[in-house]
Order: C-alpha cells, then sequence, then structure tokens
C-alpha cells in the first residue's frame, strides 16, 4: 500500500475551506470587475531568467527551479507580477496602456512552512500598467480597502509608505549606493527588532552606526500622517526624489479623506519596505487588527522599471496581491469562516420508493428557479438524511410522503429555526428563498 499523504508545505482542501476560498475568490473578481480590471492568465512555468534576479535573494533561492524535458532551464513562478511584465511586454499591441488586469492563480515557494503560509498557495493579483500617474496608486488603495470590506472583515488597517522616503534620506546620508541592502534590512523589522536590524546593517550591508542610526529612528517616526510628513519632508529636503515621495502620499490621503474611507483604515507606516527589491514608489500592507501577527494579508506597490527588463518601452506599474491562504488561515482562526461543506441550498430527502421521479423532478424544477439544489441519493431513514443535511450544513430541506404527494403540497424545513410549512409546488421556490435570502 502506498501512504497516502501530502509533501511538506503543501495542503489538500477540504470542502468547507474550498467553498471559503471560492467565495474569496468570487468577491475578489467582483471587486476587481467593478473598477475596470480585465482578466488574464499566464504559464505556472517560465524560462527561469524571466524570474531570476527580479524579486530578491530570497525569492531566487525558494524558486522551484529544474531542467524539462527539453533541457530548458525553468522554474515555477513565485508571484503573478513579474510574469505580468513579462505578459505586458510581450503583447503590449495588443493590449494597449494603461492597461488594467487582474490574475488569480497559484504560485510556489520553496519556504519554510509556517502558520498561514505554504509552499504552493494562491495570489489574487490586480495591477494597472503603462501609467506613472498618483491616480492609479490612490485606487489601488481604494480597490484594498473594498476588498477587505467586501469579504466581511470590519477591523484592519492599510499601512502606507513610499519607497522614495527612505531613498531620499538615504541619498542625504551617503547610503544610497546601498539601498537594497538597507531596505532588505528594514523589511525585517517587526521580526526581529531594532538591535538586529542595526547589526545586519552595519555588518552584511557596510553601513556606519550613526546612519543606520539614523535610518531606524526615520522608521520609528510616529504621529498622524500629516504630522509625519512634515518631519520626513524637513528630513528629505534637497533630494528631489524624497520630495516626490511627500508630495504623492500627501495627494493619497487628501483623497482618501474626500472618497469618504475611514481615516483609521488607512496609516502611514515610514517602516514598511516590501522585501522584493522592484518596488520603486508607493507600497502597501494590510493587517487585521484582531490578528497582526499573522502578517499583511494585501500587500503590493509601484514598480516602475519591471517591465523595462523585457522591452525599451516605459511600462511603470502598480497594483496589489491579496494572499488568499494566509487570509483563510485568519478568518479560521478568528472563527469567522461558515462551516458549510455544500454549495447546494436545500436538500431533498428521499421518503416514498414509489416517487422517486417526483423527487428528481422538483429538484430540477428549483434549480431552474435558480436555487441550488442536491437529491439525496439513497432511500434511508429520515433521521439519517436529516443528520447529513445539518453536516454538510444545508438551510432547507424539503419533504413528502404518501399524503403530501395525495394533497399536492410539499414540506419545507427551515434547518436553522426548525420551523416547518406545507406549501404548493408552485410555492415552493418563494418559501425557500425566505429561508435561504
Amino acid at each position: 500500500m502506498i501512504k497516502a499523504q501530502t509533501l511538506k508545505g503543501f495542503r489538500d482542501y477540504l470542502p468547507d475551506a474550498a467553498m471559503a476560498r471560492e467565495h474569496i475568490i468570487d468577491v475578489a473578481r467582483r471587486v476587481y470587475r467593478s473598477y475596470g480590471f480585465s482578466p488574464i492568465d499566464t504559464p505556472a512555468l517560465e524560462y527561469s531568467e524571466i524570474l531570476l534576479g527580479k524579486g530578491s535573494d530570497e525569492t531566487d533561492k525558494q524558486m522551484f527551479r529544474f531542467r524539462d524535458q527539453g533541457d530548458r532551464d525553468v522554474a515555477m513562478r513565485f508571484d503573478l507580477t513579474i510574469p505580468f511584465a513579462r505578459f505586458a511586454a510581450q503583447h503590449l499591441a495588443d493590449i494597449g496602456t494603461p492597461f488594467k488586469r487582474y490574475h488569480i492563480g497559484t504560485v510556489w515557494r520553496a519556504e519554510k512552512p509556517q502558520k498561514g503560509r505554504f509552499r504552493e498557495f494562491m495570489q489574487c493579483d490586480f495591477d494597472t500598467i503603462g501609467t506613472d500617474a498618483n491616480a492609479a496608486d490612490i485606487e489601488t488603495l481604494l480597490v484594498i480597502h473594498d476588498l477587505l470590506e467586501q469579504i466581511g472583515i470590519e477591523r484592519f488597517t492599510i499601512r502606507v509608505n513610499h519607497r522614495q522616503l527612505l531613498n531620499g534620506l538615504l541619498e542625504k546620508i551617503g547610503l544610497a549606493d546601498r539601498s537594497v541592502g538597507v531596505l532588505r534590512a528594514l523589511d525585517k523589522l517587526p521580526k526581529i527588532g531594532r538591535d538586529k536590524v542595526l547589526a545586519e546593517m552595519t555588518g552584511d550591508v557596510g553601513a556606519d552606526e550613526a546612519a543606520a542610526a539614523q535610518v531606524l529612528d526615520f522608521a520609528e517616526l510616529s504621529g498622524s500622517p500629516e504630522e509625519v510628513l512634515s518631519k520626513v519632508e524637513s528630513l528629505v529636503t534637497g533630494s528631489e526624489r524624497g520630495l516626490d515621495g511627500v508630495n504623492r502620499l500627501r495627494e493619497l490621503f487628501a483623497t482618501v479623506r474626500t472618497a469618504g474611507i475611514d481615516a483609521g483604515r488607512v496609516q502611514l507606516d515610514v517602516s514598511i519596505a516590501r522585501g522584493l527589491d522592484y518596488y520603486t514608489g508607493t507600497i502597501y500592507e494590510t493587517f487585521l487588527d484582531d490578528l497582526p501577527k499573522i502578517g499583511s494579508v494585501c500587500s503590493g506597490g509601484r514598480y516602475d522599471n519591471l517591465a523595462g527588463l523585457f522591452t525599451k518601452q516605459p511600462l511603470p506599474g502598480v497594483g496589489a496581491s491579496l494572499g488568499l491562504d494566509r487570509l483563510l488561515a485568519a478568518l479560521q482562526e478568528l472563527g469567522v469562516l461558515e462551516t458549510t461543506t455544500t454549495p447546494a441550498n436545500v436538500l431533498v430527502t428521499l421518503f416514498d420508493k414509489d416517487h422517486l421521479a417526483d423527487y428528481i423532478r422538483i429538484g430540477r424544477v428549483l434549480r431552474q428557479a435558480g436555487i441550488a439544489t442536491e437529491v439525496y441519493p439513497l432511500f434511508r431513514p429520515l433521521k439519517k438524511q436529516f443528520q447529513y443535511a445539518d453536516r454538510k450544513g444545508f438551510k432547507a430541506l424539503v419533504v413528502a410522503g404518501g399524503d403530501e404527494f395525495d394533497a399536492g403540497v410539499w414540506t419545507v424545513k427551515n434547518l436553522a429555526s426548525g420551523e416547518q410549512q406545507q406549501v404548493r409546488e408552485a410555492d415552493i421556490a418563494e418559501a425557500i428563498r425566505g429561508i435561504s435570502g
């Protein structure tokens, strides 16, 4: 016998988790489409040169990379953004710019498995490419906000920063040539703390201790967005890049207020850097207020140079990605996931063996009325069928025996309240809609 097991870092999805995931995907599609983003798809496999050196040294190490049957050096995509940059460069004549896309697909990273993080996981990306307009950055934040809200999450915070704020400071203190190392070290601040980040900056990165301390002091600035931006402005005066970042964030926060977004849901956090090297501007991380330690569930940013690796045509872009599996793990821990394991709202039970055709027919009648319906396949005691309905999470039961058939009615039971009613066939769909919504 072969042992039934999954690889470390991979997982099976049982119906309850798979249905919860599909629900979130449906919400994401609806939100993305409402903003005008169009669907695309790309292959799971890319030439390794497409992916290598685009994220970070860490993501290069985490790639599932091998030689295929044609002896080609290939790798499985570790995110959806880099394949999109390749896609945009390859199909530019067909898509035009600006181009807004969403892509929901599986990615792979050979990283250490941990709570809410797997080696195979799904991302729900959306991006706007072909413009450096700040309006696209602001819209990205609005999409993140609407996405979390429509999923049903009330307590969340979108943390925003701009890469050029720190780059402006690094220019002034002589660390511009070490910006990649500084940003990577700074991205670890919440995980390893100030002292270890300082040690990494002065060790591996090669910054002197005073300059590294200035960077960390900068990252720990606090206050309202207006207060922090005023402090940053004084620190980066003389740096055109730094001041541009300040101005773009001022416009973002002003627009957020005008758009009616709850100010408490959007915060300026100058410590976030995002670990991927390709970010160049506004960056976003989204945390659940009731479970912040699980990490960001929706992250992204502006990447103005990524597509330039594949084409001479300037293709600045901005976007974000919903970490679907991490979000599901968080919602499960918070106890807010529905436990249903069936997509059907109604179970038609089998009671009278002489009326199998009628049970199957009424199931079809309900489906044609737009109500997802399952017909139980066996003539078993009703108690067993009721237990099955409770376990699967149906909202309503339809029952009929000899008396009901003689009277031309069906019994509809609300499984939540236990209430039941007898209705004529012409009224059965309306009665079930009153139960299932």
